[in-house]
């Protein structure tokens, strides 16, 4: 998961994409980066690993001039976590200065990659975006245009992308629409960002969401809607909705905090609480839900967990030790809401586990007589393969566990966790979703060994 950012025909283009990749730091915290684009075509680039915030300031953005921008901030779910891999991706092409932003991931990327080094590329990452940036610059395609969509015809799986080749940005979503992507309007210019939260701190207005399969040319603030990609059956990230986007975003054509509320009051009707004295978020992106659970249920809210907002998100951390760490870091109990009261606690959805149980740890040392736990969305019994860092089944609780066992290691009194339909039907039933690692149907082939995938070295080829 990563946010990504373009902006086209709007001067101090790189302070914009700054300000953008801020809004979307909850999308990524392990590298963030820039290319930008001058009058004259020239392109220049910063990248560093960490907050977007350490590594931007004046000076950095001073030496970035120009009118075109394109940004990322990472959450790597294909390759290591290391520079090389930080994006946006800037190479020159006979076509010009090409650099491309990349949400998602590509389920083809190694049988693609071991074609291409047996052919004499040279990968200096092993991100699964750099394919793309091979494919684009062998096409023989007569236009620019075309040398995108015949990339994009040979790979599979979630992308959403910005890419800039000159100074003509485009605009593409995967066919069955994976992760989100708008566009705003802002005076002459045009704003490409993951979320409609970015266009909110820039100061663009909202023009549209990019739907399945959408591929947009923008040049000097002009878009042009190109034929759009081979259709598929659409399978929007539903996680987008229950814990990803930010709740003042649109996403997938929804308020995702309107969704969030209704996912805890339907959590609230298939999994009471009977009894409770208090119920409480696990901040923040729980919050809604446990808004909407009180409302359903008429317990009443509190803040019975107070987060440090200077610590970043536990889920996004790449390794387990420093989620663990996080958790004492990022949260402190009220013990005056808490003490000697029978407490629900709300959480959008458990992963590993190992981070609720020392929540839960907490909680109890801060007095609860009775601890309840309530999960806005199903168990997670199987990995994402387009996005999301769960590369592995043994490291999913509810893959191997069952209710009772994980609310015997959670060391919780009750445990509910909302249904499938529930979720669906929240989330906004018209709408096609993924929820393949809630229920085990996957809308593509998975790849073999996603692990591998995670923490790959770019490959060498074969000897003759």
């Amino acid at each position: 998961m990563c946010g990504i950012i373009g902006v086209s025909a709007l001067p101090d283009a790189a302070r914009l994409a700054y300000l953008g990749l801020y809004a979307l730091q909850h999308r990524g915290q392990e590298s963030a980066g820039m290319v930008v684009i001058d009058q004259h075509g020239t392109a220049r680039s910063h990248r560093g690993m960490g907050l977007v915030s350490e590594n931007f300031d004046d000076e950095i953005l001073a030496g970035l001039p120009g009118d075109v921008a394109v940004g990322h901030t990472r959450y790597s779910t294909t390759g290591s976590t290391v520079l090389a891999n930080a994006q946006p991706c800037n190479v020159n092409t006979r076509c010009g200065p090409l650099a491309i932003a990349h949400n998602g991931n590509l389920i083809n990327a190694d049988a693609l990659k071991r074609d291409l080094v047996e052919r004499g590329a040279i990968f200096t990452s092993s991100s699964d975006t750099e394919v793309l940036v091979h494919l684009i610059a062998r096409s023989e395609a007569d236009t620019v245009d075309e040398q995108i969509r015949e990339a994009l015809e040979q790979v599979d799986g979630a992308y959403s992308l910005v890419i800039t080749v000159g100074r003509t940005m485009y605009a593409v979503v995967d066919s069955r629409g994976f992760r989100p992507l708008v566009i705003g309007r802002m005076g002459h210019g045009i704003v490409v960002a993951s979320e409609s939260c970015a266009l909110d701190l820039i100061g663009a207005s909202f023009h549209c969401e990019l739907r399945p399969g959408d591929f947009v040319r923008i040049d000097n603030g002009q878009v042009t809607h190109l034929p759009r990609l081979a259709p598929r059956p659409v399978t929007r990230c539903v996680f987008e909705l229950v814990y990803f986007a930010r709740p003042d975003s649109m996403v997938f054509g929804e308020s995702v905090d309107r969704v969030r509320r209704e996912l805890g009051r339907q959590l609230a009707r298939e999994q009471p609480a009977p009894g409770g004295d208090v119920v409480f978020s696990v901040p923040d992106s729980s919050n809604a839900m446990a808004l909407g659970f009180a409302e359903e249920s008429g317990i009443k809210l509190e803040y019975g967990l107070i987060r440090n907002h200077y610590v970043g998100r536990t889920f996004i951390n790449p390794t387990q030790a420093l989620r663990t760490a996080k958790v004492k870091i990022k949260f402190n109990p009220v013990r005056e809401v808490i003490h000697g009261k029978s407490v629900v606690v709300v959480d959008d959805s458990l992963v590993r586990g190992n981070t609720s149980k020392e929540l839960v740890q907490m909680i109890r040392a801060a007095g609860a007589r009775e601890v309840h736990l309530r999960l806005g969305s199903p168990p997670i019994t199987g990995p994402c393969y387009y996005g999301i860092d769960t590369p592995s089944r043994e490291e999913l609780i509810a893959a191997t566990h069952s209710i009772e066992e994980i609310r015997q290691f959670l060391g919780v009194d009750t445990l509910g966790y909302l249904s499938l339909n529930g979720m669906l039907h929240a989330a906004g039933k018209d709408t096609g979703f993924c929820h393949a690692c809630f229920s085990g149907k996957y809308p593509t082939p998975t790849p073999n060994d996603p692990v591998r995938l995670r923490h790959a070295t770019p490959l060498i080829a074969t000897p003759a």
